[in-house]
């Protein structure tokens, strides 16, 4: 009795999701080369850089180089030790339109990140805000498709959800589930129609604000002291009335966020207890994946066949998801290790939580989410 229910909650649950992911498939905005601008808005490209040495040359000189005819590139340099703001200036080769701050110190009660977000949004001189992390790669015509879409969709936040760009193991496991739960779990339609904040999602390495819309929210400033400060962003610009869109990068925008497990493990579980809004939805949330992603396998292999529908459901979930974000469709089979894995980070994250906060670029964090030096 208690196996029957459990594979009808299991069976239920992963069709649901499933149906979404289909749905959102079919439905969600890619960017398009071929949308234009008839009256291209100044746009500042504002990015946050704190020990960036290794890529930010390569950043700076892809986002110089895009086909967009008006547009400044603001860098701030947050009190690296790297040297990233010396080769920033190399690869920008006195071009007139980028410009290099020097961040200031972190003020108390605020998020390193968000700090250096506020200051660039103070620096700022365009129409359209356009934040982005520094280990974000820009095709040419990158620039100019999100302006177009940011227009064609009227958005006053244009989330845009970059192409994960995956080659250690560690990655492949753990990476590609970040676009499994947008995709699986929360419609597109409900983000872009339904009024409520709390069907909002963003993307922080990537996000275009209209100033108006920016300025009313109350920017970084608002959300200083969140960690995950892109939802914080996205939920008030609902909370306002105001139009959130969300875009897939198509391949446009491209990002290797960690490359080894322990940049994977430890960049996760930063920010998981604030994703999930506290230590008991995340306690919630890990039952309820192995639940429905581990729990069918045991059954398998202590023979019980009536286990196989719910695990081909969930590859199947898994190798879509794939499809759609440009990732390895064979990757889909290591779903059950995945699961593992984001246990493995929830667990880093519950013993940084016990011990006062997480550690990340040289900064300490408290239980809130608070950075300090």
């Amino acid at each position: 009795m208690i196996f029957d229910l459990l594979l009808f909650f299991i069976t239920s649950a992963l069709t649901l999701i499933a149906l979404i992911a289909i749905l959102n498939a079919l439905t969600f905005p890619r960017l398009d080369a071929r949308e234009t601008d008839a009256n291209p808005p100044f746009v500042s490209i504002l990015v946050p850089a704190r020990d960036e040495a290794p890529r930010i040359a390569r950043t700076v000189g892809l986002l110089l180089a895009q086909a967009y005819p008006r547009f400044e590139l603001i860098l701030l340099d947050d009190a690296s030790t790297d040297g990233t703001a010396e080769r920033a200036l190399e690869a920008a080769r006195g071009d007139s339109r980028f410009r290099l701050l020097r961040g200031q110190p972190l003020p108390p009660g605020w998020i390193g990140k968000n700090w250096a977000c506020h200051q660039l949004s103070e620096a700022a001189r365009g129409e359209v805000l356009l934040f982005t992390d520094a280990d974000v790669f820009w095709s040419p015509q990158a620039l100019a498709a999100i302006v177009a879409r940011l227009t064609r969709s009227r958005a006053d936040l244009l989330a845009v959800f970059p192409t994960q760009q995956t080659e250690s193991f560690a990655e492949r496991l753990v990476v590609p589930l970040m676009a499994m739960t947008v995709l699986g779990y929360l419609p597109v339609w409900a983000v872009h129609f339904i009024p409520w904040p709390v069907f909002s999602a963003a993307n922080g390495q990537c996000l275009a604000f209209r100033r108006a819309a920016y300025e009313r929210i109350g920017g970084h400033a608002a959300v200083r002291a969140v960690i995950v400060e892109d939802m914080a962003l996205a939920g008030r610009i609902k909370r306002v009335g105001l139009r959130l869109r969300l875009v897939d990068a198509a391949g446009f925008v491209v990002t290797r966020m960690y490359a080894n497990w322990f940049e994977v493990r430890n960049g996760f579980a930063k920010n998981i207890i604030a994703g999930h809004g506290g230590v008991a939805p995340l306690l919630l949330s890990t039952l309820f994946h192995w639940t429905v992603f581990l729990l069918p396998w045991a059954w398998l292999f202590s023979g019980d066949g009536r286990a196989f529908p719910p695990i081909l459901l969930g590859l199947t979930l898994r190798a879509l998801t794939a499809a759609v974000t440009r990732q390895r469709l064979a990757d889909a089979l290591l779903l059950p290790a995945s699961v593992l894995a984001m246990t493995a980070i929830a667990f880093q994250a519950l013993v940084w939580h016990v011990r006062g906060g997480p550690a990340w670029k040289g900064r300490s964090y408290d239980r809130a989410g608070r950075s300090h030096r």
